[in-house]
């Protein structure tokens, strides 16, 4: 006598919670273990909707759309399988006929067949139609023709066929769920290559395949499979990058629609934030490159994330320029695998090297050069760097930057600083290495290349005969005061980035055994991109889990010899998943922030502007005054700033320079709109003034104009045409990286040299556009850009204190004409003035503050 189906009831739970069927929403589902991910397949981002939902594992999770439930086979109770509700309330059903275990793959068919699976060819069918006398009962055993190595199944809607793609051969195979048939459709191209484990895969309304490889979390695409015959080509594509597991399976109702990016018409058509070839959707489509641009190298890494060093960096980054230091590929040092490579050396004497914790030979280069970027040591924490670059036909596609630190973690990390420079953070998920989860981002830099990064450090046990690794979005969770080796991997392929993980884990072992783990989950919310603008933060926050608000924390200094001040505040995101907002930072040279919703990982960034320095490396020079002092005049439109104002005095018989970055990593600009280049300036002599080219090769053929300085501060118009070489090449403002300011002493005697500049700026006059304010009276001045004017103009001053101004403008007959408020703050302001009404003449404008009353401007209208 058959046994008898035994139903269950695990938890306690109401009529009504089970009830609550999904009914067809447009999530993705991923399980992991008990704990269950909503998925948004368009950018892969993912947020936790429900943990423990279970006291077993789930696998074989499936949307059945006959009662709108997720069904999925459980670890325990055994032979038991569970219907989920979309409140995440479980019913549990025995079914005596299942094995014990190893249930792994399983979907359901439209009329309620739930097809569960585990290794071998035989395969189960259960009756989950709510409609049937059966309900939850097992119906048969079945078998396919073919013994495959899979991991999960899903039902196309359009033809009712499952498909499957098997592990290493990445083969494609549709068969028939009622007798057992398969068929192959060929090899999935985009897979190619490739080993994983395609743990989760989905399908929507129009028959397109979602492949979910476990280990890098990268969702693939095959579009309308049931048109494939075997023989036709197939059209398989990256679709987005979602998160890593070792333990993975997926769920989603296949007749809903999968929002697809139209790769040509400029809008954000999935609703990700990002735009065409932006998404990761479009690699390779129309005209969007795929996914393959060279990365950056070793050498120009390393870069501290916070405002201790900012200065010494630039000053690096200058004497490179000075130098003419370029890093060249094709001369450098080839990295080549020793007799010792793979081994272990801690035991032997003199331990262990950076160099023998580099792989080789594991993503298929060409050849592999030595980039170490060795002037980190003695500005950073770093004690000891050495880093390799990956090439593939003279193009860099991944790198590797080791540090050794002392005293904690080293303080950079790619993804922290460049997001308010011009880079954007894309994605950013999990990868598996050694069933561990670790951070990944994949990063589109300024120059538009795209980088996935990899972060982790190793750090010795107290025993110090193992590492426990670490791997952190913030800094802060770091142990403190204790050394580290330091690891940060890029690369242009996902893949190859997890080939290069997973080696330097290996390697690592090789020296010590591993003992630990310990790696945060990456945030949830996080910013995409930003930037600095007129004392705003334009901030892009990408919000996969529907926070409502974020509190931003924050340090900023006003100039390079401020203090820190800190700030805080709330930012409400009403649940959106793209906001754009503004946050009001004032005038600064720098700033490090944190936005999080108290649920998750925060995230953390930084932002420089190009700094000020000073360049006091000849033996005589000493500086005995420095200070960066904030902008209290106001640029015009027309204008590019230079933020900050400088006074320096120095001893010296050679030479004292000061210097302006123009971009806190010296990246060149382009000026050719602008046609001079203008500053108020006193001091003593003669003023060197070069506009440093990156095309320029030798420190001795930069352009340079010179101006004659006095005690008084006067304004000064460089036209570009004033610049001259030694090359005689007519000067092109096209690349320029940074402003030196050069004083040299004359005759080698030494001698006391000042220079105070304020108001730098690139302009595309060539004359003086603004009345210039002497210091003693700038806290009493006003003028108006235009003047004259003709439908507009703004009155421009600089207030001691935040005060409320009146602005009251009078005819050449005294007559009050027009009157309004405006809330000043200290520092520089711009009050817009509006026509409307008046007729042309000349008009007399009175500025009035309850501190301070403004000298009358003489305004003429057109």
């Amino acid at each position: 006598m058959k046994k008898l189906l035994l139903l269950l009831f695990i938890s306690v739970l109401s009529i009504n919670a089970q009830e609550t069927p999904f009914n067809c929403d447009y999530n993705a589902y991923l399980f992991q273990y008990n704990d269950v991910y909503a998925i948004d397949l368009a950018s892969g981002n993912s947020y936790s909707v429900a943990t423990d939902v279970t006291e077993g594992t789930i696998n074989a999770a499936a949307y059945n759309p006959t009662d709108g439930f997720i069904w999925g086979s459980l670890s325990f109770p055994s032979k038991s399988i569970v219907r989920i509700g979309k409140d995440f309330s479980t019913l549990i059903f025995y079914v005596d006929e299942l094995p014990t275990s190893g249930r792994y793959v399983g979907d359901v068919s439209a009329n309620g067949v739930y097809y569960l699976k585990g290794g071998g060819t035989d395969y189960y069918a259960l009756d989950v139609n709510p409609e049937s006398d059966n309900y939850g009962a097992y119906i048969t055993t079945k078998s396919l023709s073919k013994n495959i190595s899979i991991h999960d199944w899903a039902f196309n809607a359009v033809d009712g066929k499952l498909y499957t793609v098997e592990k290493k051969t990445n083969i494609l195979y549709r068969i028939d769920a009622e007798t057992g048939a398969m068929e192959s459709m060929g090899e999935v191209p985009i897979l190619s290559g490739l080993n994983y484990t395609y743990g989760a895969v989905y399908f929507d309304a129009s028959g397109r395949f979602y492949v979910s490889a476990n280990q890098t979390g990268t969702i693939y695409v095959i579009q309308n499979v049931q048109d494939l015959n075997g023989t036709n080509a197939m059209d398989s594509n990256l679709f987005a990058f979602g998160p890593s597991s070792s333990q993975n399976d997926g769920a989603r109702c296949p007749t809903a629609p999968v929002p697809q990016e139209d790769c040509t018409n400029g809008i954000d058509d999935d609703g990700d934030g990002l735009i065409d070839c932006e998404d990761p959707s479009c690699s390779g489509y129309a005209a969007c490159p795929v996914i393959e641009a060279p990365t950056t190298g070793g050498n120009t890494g390393g870069l501290e994330s916070n405002n201790r060093l900012s200065q010494q960096i630039s000053k690096r980054n200058f004497n490179r320029a000075k130098s003419s230091y370029k890093f060249d590929k094709t001369t450098a040092k080839s990295f080549n695998k020793s007799s010792k490579y793979g081994k272990s050396t801690s035991n032997k004497g003199g331990g262990f090297q950076l160099a023998d914790l580099i792989p080789l030979e594991v993503v298929n280069e060409d050849l592999a050069i030595e980039s170490s970027p060795r002037d980190l040591i003695g500005i950073t924490n770093a004690t000891d760097v050495y880093s390799v670059d990956y090439l593939r036909a003279g193009e860099t596609v991944g790198s590797i930057l080791a540090l050794r630190t002392e005293d904690g973690v080293y303080e950079h990390t790619k993804y922290i600083c460049d997001r308010l420079l011009g880079a954007q953070l894309i994605s950013v998920s999990t990868i598996e290495i050694r069933e561990q989860q670790f951070i990944k981002a994949l990063i589109r830099n300024i120059d538009g290349s795209l980088e996935f990064v990899l972060s982790l450090s190793a750090k010795a046990t107290k025993d110090a005969n193992s590492f426990a690794i670490e791997s952190h979005w913030n800094l802060d969770k770091y142990e403190d005061n204790v050394p580290f080796y330091n690891f940060q991997i890029w690369s242009n392929s996902l893949d190859d980035l997890l080939r290069l993980g997973e080696e330097v884990v290996r390697l690592l072992e090789v020296q010590k055994p591993i003992s630990s783990y310990n790696n945060s989950t990456p945030p949830t919310v996080f910013v995409r991109k930003g930037k600095y603008h007129n004392g705003k933060l334009d901030l892009q926050i990408v919000n996969t889990n529907r926070s409502e608000a974020v509190v931003f924390d924050g340090g900023l200094r006003a100039t390079e010899t401020n203090t820190v001040e800190y700030v805080s505040s709330t930012l409400d995101l009403d649940g959106n998943y793209i906001t754009n907002i503004e946050v009001d930072a004032g005038n600064l040279f720098d700033i490090g922030f944190r936005i999080g919703d108290g649920m998750a990982t925060p995230d953390d960034l930084f932002m420089s502007d190009g700094p000020w320095g000073y360049d006091d490396a000849a033996p005589s020079t000493t500086v005995t005054n420095y200070a960066v002092n904030t902008n209290e005049e106001a640029f015009n439109d027309d204008e590019f700033p230079i933020e900050r104002n400088i006074e320096l005095t120095a001893t010296t018989s050679e030479y004292i320079a000061a210097y302006r970055a123009l971009t806190p990593k010296f990246n060149p600009l382009d000026f050719t709109s602008y046609n001079s280049f203008q500053l108020e300036a006193k001091g003593t002599g003669t003023l060197i003034v070069r506009l440093v080219k990156e095309g320029i090769d030798h420190w001795e053929t930069q352009y340079k104009a010179s101006i004659e300085l006095s005690d008084d501060f006067k304004a000064y118009s460089i036209p570009f045409s004033e610049f001259k070489s030694i090359n005689n090449e007519v000067f092109t403002a096209n690349d320029i990286t940074s402003v030196v300011f050069t004083m040299l002493a004359e005759n080698g005697i030494e001698e006391t040299k000042t220079m105070s500049l304020q108001h730098v700026r690139f302009s595309k006059s060539n004359t003086l556009s603004v009345e210039t304010l002497n210091a003693e009276d700038d806290y009493n001045k006003a003028i108006a850009v235009p003047n004259p004017m003709r439908a507009n103009t703004t009155i421009k001053f600089t207030a001691q204190t935040n005060e409320n101004v009146e602005l009251m403008v009078y005819n050449q007959l005294g007559v009050l004409v027009k009157q309004q408020t405006f809330k000043a703050r200290k520092g520089q302001n711009s009050l817009p003035l509006t026509r409307e009404h008046l007729s042309t003449g000349l008009y007399f404008c009175t500025l009035k503050g309850q501190n301070t009353n403004y000298k009358t401007i003489k305004l003429l209208i057109d």
